[in-house]
């Protein structure tokens, strides 16, 4: 089983040891452009912050979604100016239960890391286990880290036409359906796909559920475990990342669409579905 996740006990612990993890504050939600403001208010001591939308995407462009992968060149760039070398741990949290945090961990798992962990209940479990937090900047050091695309599994726009996988749309249901889009070309999903809100990936307290309960979740979503294929999506491939992470757990891999719904949803000749 694919380890996922780390609590706030066991970060500090690691935290204290000969071999600590960098830590990476990945604060960003749709509609909300103020990420950066709210790490240096608070964050795990030491933490370095990743802008998601600079560092863990190309530039939007209709023809590849509003999230596009980043060059891996750029993003080994960025890896190094927070303080990554390879071997080292590293962890990533936010403040939105790891729905923007799992774009960094599935980013840098696809380049070839494997020590990478996301916080257990975000900011909000590390306040609630007591531990302190710092403001202003942290001010890594260089890293070394190499990486190399390929790490995890992807698909193209193309390769989801054919429909020839299990397709989960990780949006809210009310984006499923149709019923609002607040930022995407057209209302609607892509034909075939199964609504699975990343939301019930997580507790009432916001930590994940337990893989038993995750692996009943997603059988209940004709996800079989058989290694039959599984492709996620959502908007622009950022809350696919965690729906991937909680599959990862319940012993499931599973692909990224990176283009999501809103490279479907530009293309007039492609087909979708509401209700």
């Amino acid at each position: 089983m694919t380890q996922v996740l780390i609590d706030a006990d066991r970060l500090a612990e690691a935290m204290l040891s000969d071999r600590p993890p960098v830590v990476l504050d990945v604060r960003w939600q749709l509609g909300d452009p103020d990420g950066y403001r709210h790490y240096r208010d608070g964050h795990v001591p030491g933490a370095v912050f990743v802008d998601l939308d600079e560092h863990l995407a190309a530039p939007p462009i209709s023809e590849d979604g509003r999230h596009p992968l980043p060059d891996v060149g750029d993003l080994q760039v960025a890896a190094r100016s927070w303080g990554i070398d390879d071997g080292v741990p590293v962890v990533v949290y936010d403040d939105a239960g790891g729905t923007a945090a799992a774009r960094a961990w599935w980013l840098l798992r696809w380049g070839g890391l494997d020590d990478v962990m996301i916080l257990d209940g975000a900011l909000d479990g590390w306040r609630a286990a007591g531990f302190r937090l710092s403001s202003g900047d942290a001010t890594p050091r260089a890293g070394t880290v190499t990486l190399t695309p390929g790490g995890l599994p992807t698909v193209t726009i193309d390769d989801v036409a054919r429909g020839e996988v299990l397709l989960l749309d990780a949006r809210a249901a009310e984006r499923f359906r149709g019923e609002v889009e607040p930022v995407d070309p057209r209302p609607g999903r892509i034909p075939g796909a199964v609504s699975a809100p990343t939301g019930e990936n997580l507790t009432g307290t916001g930590t994940f559920k337990t893989p038993d309960e995750l692996r009943e979740r997603f059988a209940g979503l004709g996800v079989q475990g058989d290694g039959a294929p599984v492709v996620v999506y959502c908007g622009s491939g950022i809350t696919a990342a965690h729906q991937i992470a909680a599959l990862a757990m319940a012993g499931i891999p599973a692909a990224l669409f990176p283009g999501s719904y809103s490279q479907w949803s530009s293309d007039p000749e492609r087909p979708i579905q509401t209700g």
